[in-house]
């Protein structure tokens, strides 16, 4: 019976105990973790930023390239859209 208790206490505490904060930690270090954006991260939104304003800006100056070209261009544009 003693060779019991030796084995059955400490699993009692360690279950009662060191498991609960161990676990508490654990995620607690996990989420301070993935709270944020890293460096590398940070820079690659940005370059995605500044690439996104520069296709926009070359879209509106097609759109007004075909403007002047082309003037009824959006019209047949959105006659195609609506057969489709």
């Amino acid at each position: 019976m003693s060779l019991m208790m030796f084995f059955f206490v400490p699993a009692v505490v360690f279950l009662a105990l060191v498991a609960p904060i161990w676990l508490i930690l654990h995620y607690w270090t996990q989420s301070r973790l993935n709270r944020g954006l890293s460096a590398e991260e940070h820079d690659q939104l940005e370059d995605a930023l500044a690439l996104a304003k520069r296709l926009e800006q070359r879209i509106v100056t097609l759109e007004t390239i075909l403007d002047v070209q082309q003037p009824d261009w959006r019209r047949h544009d959105e006659d195609r859209n609506h057969r489709s």
